[in-house]
Order: C-alpha cells, then structure tokens, then sequence
C-alpha cells in the first residue's frame, strides 16, 4: 500500500500545477482583442487541464477523507473550496449565454461584431462571467493555501 502521504504530495502537486495552467487561460481571453473561434478554443484546452488537474484529486483523494480529518481548518479549506467551484457555476451561467448568443450570430466567424449588439442581456452576462472567474480564481487561492498549510500539519510538521 502506498503511504497517504504520498499520495497527498501527488494531490498537492498536481492542484498546483493546475495553477499557470488557470492563469494563462485567463490571458488569453484577456489579452484577446477580438475572441474569435480559435482564441475560444484555445483558451478552453488550457482551461480544461487546469480544471482537470484541480478537480480529479478534489474527487479522488480529498473529498473522500475531508470527514476522517475534521477539523476547523479543514473546514475552512472545503469551505474555499466549494465557494469557488460556486463561483465557477455561476460564471458557467454567463458562457453558456454568451457563447450561445455569438454562436447564434456567428460573431466567431466576424470578429468585427460588436459582442454587446448581440443581445440585450449581454453586459449581464459578461458581468456574471467576470465576476464568477475572479471570484474562482481567489477562492481558489484561498484553498489552496490553506491546503498548503493542511498538508504541513499533516504530513510534515509531524516528522520533523
């Protein structure tokens, strides 16, 4: 059987490394000047593994013994977790909207469309979008630290 600890180094290495891959996600929109059906694309891929590097040690190993080890920081750090997976939920709801609307127009296509003509709610939805990605991406932060900490306590401080 393989030591937890172990495995805890695997989980927090591979939630770590799921950062650059968030951050330059994020870039590219950011540093987009228009999105056309590449830039999307090429900004999900990134996103995807970030997500997927946060999300399947979330489910495989932490989630599953967060009630073996409870205690307040433990507590605190699914707290940060789950508020900004929240968070991401309600960004969800503005991409799904915008991403429907564009498709609609095919303002993939024409990237001279002005993004706000495409509909009346689109500034809403934007507004979700940023909000919930910023709001994820603190929350996480905040996890993550707190994870860092918790993995001290657990798996290093006690060997020293």
């Amino acid at each position: 059987m393989v030591d937890p600890s172990v495995i805890a180094t695997l989980a927090g290495l591979s939630v770590t490394a799921s950062l650059p891959f968030l951050l330059y996600g994020a870039w590219i929109m950011i540093d987009a000047e228009t999105v056309t059906w590449n830039v999307l694309t090429h900004h999900l891929r990134y996103i995807a593994v970030g997500l997927a590097l946060t999300t399947v040690p979330i489910v495989a190993w932490m989630i599953p013994r967060v009630l073996r080890r409870l205690t307040g920081l433990a507590v605190i750090h699914a707290f940060f977790g789950l508020q900004a997976y929240a968070l991401l939920a309600f960004a969800l709801t503005g991409i799904v909207r915008i991403f429907q609307a564009k498709r609609n127009a095919d303002a993939y296509e024409n990237p001279d469309a002005d993004i706000d003509e495409l509909h009346e709610n689109m500034g809403h939805w934007r507004a979700r979008l940023r909000i919930g990605v910023a709001g994820f991406l603190l929350l996480w932060l905040c996890a993550w630290v707190t994870g860092l900490y918790r993995f001290y306590s657990i798996h290093v401080a006690p060997v020293l």
